[in-house]
């Protein structure tokens, strides 16, 4: 199946429209997924299964370390398609308090030379009330579900933080984490919410809207951008401390273009947006160490960015991250992807004699990080 999705990949999928495939692909899914029994069984063929990819995290036990970052599905239409080609968990979103269609088309493109995507979506989404009325309807077993919140573009700065307020409220209770999104290049003005001084009072004006609508022990996390200056990484790593958050995702998409294979004219030609894949592989591993440097065990985070191969994954997991996610690593591995990256993980941990992949969390970076115990037969 890898072989004949990359001989698909080359001979058509490349040359065709990039968002028009993510609807026709993402479409056949939600339609296999439909069948009765069929997301049960791609499920129990498709899912991680090695009990050394059993991760424990936000108070919920995680079946696998991989999963989808958000992105692929913005409103909730089908979680359970997505875990059963394997994820661990999916992060839905992002999603805005109100319907937005996103930025004119075209805006999604594929820079294969980078194995890399660069994007200017601009949260399309169908706003929080829907999402949230779509998944009170959801019909049978439910994945470990992550629900990323951002600003509708035409929210003025200073109301953002009830913006994301409602989006909260609305969608605390399908959540088992909620992230907030401030590191979108796409939304303008967005990313000058990193700033401590506007991100302080973002969360906790979320906190609020959690606590009134019941779930105020729900994990909150904030994604941050690998464009950040190393000191803003660290203020971002000590306000996530003090405001007691769950986690950091580490990172968005990046809006540098230093070291693309691809010429700089073409990648000029395609406009303004964020590039994810491969090219953000080196300053993704960077940001995360930095925090785990940082605060050490004290936040969960969530490693996103250039995660391709087991190794990427096993890279990150040592650095400091309990989960990590892709998005990139799908659309060119193909549906198979979390499958052989779970694998190739679980053989990683066996041979590098570690029980679990928990244990080996940070183990590159922490002094005191557990090291291997007696070589796992």
């Amino acid at each position: 199946m890898s072989v004949f999705y990359q001989i698909l990949f080359r001979s058509a999928l490349r040359h065709m429209d990039a968002e028009t495939v993510h609807h026709l692909s993402f479409t056949a899914l939600r339609a296999a997924a439909a069948v009765p029994g069929a997301a049960p069984v791609m499920h129990r063929f498709l899912g991680p299964r090695e009990p050394e990819l059993t991760v424990h995290a936000f108070g919920r036990e995680f079946p696998g370390p991989l999963g989808l970052a958000a992105g692929f599905d913005k409103n909730g239409e089908s979680p359970q398609g997505l875990a059963a080609l394997g994820f661990g968990f999916v992060e839905i979103g992002t999603v805005t308090a109100h319907p937005q269609p996103g930025n004119p088309a075209p805006r999604l493109f594929r820079l294969v030379e980078d194995r890399a995507i660069l994007n200017r979506m601009g949260f399309n989404n169908e706003g929080s009330a829907l999402v949230a009325e779509r998944l009170h309807h959801m019909e049978g077993s439910r994945p470990l579900l992550g629900v990323n919140i951002g600003k509708t573009k035409v929210t003025p700065e200073e109301e953002a933080p009830a913006d994301y307020a409602l989006s909260a409220h609305r969608l605390a209770e399908y959540a088992d984490y909620m992230v907030v999104n401030v590191s979108s290049p796409n939304t303008p003005g967005l990313r000058d919410l990193q700033s401590v001084e506007r991100l302080r009072p973002l969360l906790r004006s979320v906190r609020e809207a959690l606590a009134e609508s019941g779930h105020a022990d729900l994990p909150l996390l904030v994604k941050i951008a690998p464009d950040l200056a190393d000191e803003d990484v660290d203020a971002v790593a000590d306000l996530a401390l003090s405001e007691n958050l769950a986690g950091v995702i580490a990172t968005n998409t990046t809006i540098s273009r230093e070291g693309l294979e691809a010429e700089a004219e073409t990648v000029a030609e395609l406009g303004p947006g964020g590039v994810s894949g491969a090219p953000l592989k080196e300053r993704s591993l960077e940001v995360l160490r930095r925090l785990r440097e940082r605060a050490g065990e004290r936040l969960t985070l969530v490693a996103v960015g250039g995660i391709e191969t087991a190794d990427d994954a096993w890279d990150r997991i040592r650095a400091g991250a309990t989960l990590v996610q892709g998005y990139t690593g799908l659309i060119y591995g193909g549906p198979l992807w979390p499958r052989r990256l779970h694998r190739g993980l679980a053989a990683l941990v066996r041979s590098a004699g570690y029980r679990s992949v928990g244990d080996a969390v940070g183990a590159d970076v922490d002094s005191t990080a557990r090291r291997p115990a007696d070589p796992v037969h």
